[in-house]
């Protein structure tokens, strides 16, 4: 089943709010900026973290400064059987987002953040 507009941006708005949140809240020495729904976290090492929506598409796009350069996440709903819940998920290596973010910051600022509600 595809996501409506409204439903669509009411996941990505919602998913952005949620990483300012984790991002306030870790007490890392980063810079968060949001503006025409896209998120940039630039962190103390000079890389960065850019959140964009794709409308046409209804995905979330995740650009790196690192090598790997960017993700596609797809947003799966769940159902009433499924444990694993609604989530975004790599359209190439069906990753969790939450599951890149862990790693990427991990890396990036030496801090393991629990990214486990976006």
């Amino acid at each position: 089943m595809s996501l409506t507009e409204a439903r669509f941006h009411d996941l990505v708005d919602n998913t952005q709010q949620n990483l300012e949140d984790v991002f306030d809240e870790s007490g890392l020495d980063v810079d968060l900026e949001n503006s025409g729904g896209v998120l940039t976290v630039k962190f103390e090492g000079g890389s960065q973290l850019i959140f964009s929506r794709q409308e046409p598409l209804r995905q979330l796009w995740l650009a790196t400064s690192k090598p790997t350069g960017g993700y596609h996440f797809e947003y799966k709903e769940s159902s009433s059987e499924d444990e694993d819940g609604s989530y975004w998920f790599c359209v190439k290596s069906e990753e969790k987002l939450n599951e890149i973010l862990a790693r990427f910051t991990l890396d990036q600022a030496g801090v393991d953040l629990d990214f486990e509600e976006i």
